[in-house]
């Protein structure tokens, strides 16, 4: 009896194409098709688990040299990312909502918030 692994699609992302999260974007979104991956990890975890161009019944994702990654990707690369994206996030839920709401030149989108 085959190993089930034998029978699944093969995706392939190369490590000496990158050498940063930004360019380890780019490399995986090149798998999805007509999707673009933007980086966001809970997309990434969505994306793991089939549609958004990756099949949807399991896959072999093959990372052509990992060694080059392990840095680019590791732990401390994470946290400087993540200490980035403080710097441009929004403050909160209602601050983007306020973004929306109509302003004097025209250029809100029309979203009114009534907070009760």
């Amino acid at each position: 009896m085959a190993d089930r692994r034998d029978d699944l699609p093969v995706l392939t992302i190369d490590g000496a194409r990158f050498s940063d999260f930004d360019g380890f974007t780019r490399e995986f979104s090149r798998l999805l098709g007509d999707y673009r991956w933007r980086g966001s990890l809970d997309a990434f975890n969505d994306i793991l688990g089939g549609g958004f161009g990756t099949p949807d019944h399991g896959w072999v994702l093959r990372w052509l040299n990992s060694g080059l990654s392990r840095s680019a990707l590791g732990y401390e690369a994470t946290v400087r990312r993540r200490e980035q994206l403080l710097l441009t996030c929004h403050p909160s839920i209602v601050g983007i909502i306020r973004e929306h709401e109509p302003d004097g030149d025209g250029t809100g989108h029309g979203i009114r918030l009534e907070l009760l």
